[in-house]
């Protein structure tokens, strides 16, 4: 029961369910670039990536300063379930900036 109200608990937020999607539309994706993407603090952004994280939506890879995030493989029959299910739901989307702010 604990995993089933941690992945809820996880989707029960409208910006955790744009930046799950977002990386499910745009596959490997920096950090930094979702900071320019939903224009929010790092702090903001990394508390959102943990809960994700945590609830076994995400797999990061660090390189050097920078994480990126993907959806994470194999996921479960639920939380996959759970991926297909928001594809039906209309959710806006920032555009993907074009690289870290530090290469721009």
């Amino acid at each position: 029961m604990d995993i089933f109200l941690q992945t809820i608990g996880a989707l029960n937020d409208t910006t955790r369910l744009q930046i799950l999607r977002f990386i499910q539309l745009n596959g490997e994706v920096c950090v930094c670039e979702i900071e320019g993407a939903f224009c929010m603090i790092q702090s903001r952004i990394s508390r959102h990536l943990k809960i994700l994280k945590d609830a076994g939506f995400l797999r990061v890879d660090r390189r050097g300063k920078w994480a990126y995030y993907t959806i994470r493989s194999p996921l479960d029959t639920f939380r996959l379930a759970c991926l297909e299910e928001m594809s039906y739901l209309d959710i806006p989307l920032p555009l993907k900036p074009m690289g870290c702010k530090e290469n721009l």
